[in-house]
């Protein structure tokens, strides 16, 4: 029987196979935004980040967490999201993922140009970098390679955000944000997957149902 890195061990038939769906799903979303053009990526990210610069949660956050988008893999991309939260006096904190462990947390970095790759294919703050606490972070923007209304995702399989969000949302509100043609019916979830609280895309946003 599949097991899932979660640590989920299906037990039935059905649990089986929404591995095995969630397998596809993720394997056919990776393929579809592989294939779009690098100027498509950028003009959908701009409307992505637009819509987030007024989404309720981040008009009145001190703080917010988001992630730096591996480039050739075309993920969202917020990094004029940063400039513009930093204008507005916001601290803004990025994955961090301890080498050892694998855990995962979030570190507030002064600028962007203090981070580096660490062999993950994103830049993450340097280990010195200060730890947000639970109940510091505002925001949390979540990548994902579908998202559904319910506010389910299947990321890239490794469970970090599934294994980490829940230390801080709540009080944190965690947005998925995702290209419109990642958004489907439903996602298949497993006990151990963390919903989030809104949808953002470039063609419109929601609050998970």
């Amino acid at each position: 029987m599949p097991s899932d890195p979660h640590g989920f061990v299906p037990s039935s038939a059905e649990d089986v196979l929404r591995l095995r769906v969630k397998a596809e799903l993720r394997k056919r979303m990776r393929g579809l935004r592989k294939t779009m053009p690098a100027a498509a990526c950028a003009a959908r990210s701009a409307r992505i980040v637009d819509r987030l610069a007024v989404l309720a949660p981040l008009a009145g956050a001190r703080s917010a967490a988001l992630f730096w988008p591996i480039e050739e893999r075309h993920e969202v991309d917020l990094r004029a999201l940063d400039a513009r939260l930093r204008a507005r006096g916001l601290r803004v904190a990025y994955p961090w993922v301890d080498p050892e462990t694998r855990d995962m947390t979030f570190r507030f970095v002064a600028h962007p140009d203090a981070m580096q790759e660490q062999g993950f294919g994103f830049r993450e703050p340097p280990a010195q970098a200060t730890e947000a606490a639970p109940g510091e972070l505002d925001v949390v923007v979540v990548p994902a390679l579908a998202v559904d209304p319910r506010g389910h995702r299947v990321g890239y399989g490794a469970g970090y955000y599934d294994r980490t969000l829940p230390r801080f949302a709540p009080p944190a509100a965690s947005i998925a944000v995702a290209f419109d043609f990642q958004l489907v019916p439903e996602a298949p979830d497993t006990p151990a997957d963390v919903a989030v609280a809104w949808i953002v895309t470039d063609e419109r946003q929601m609050s998970a149902e």
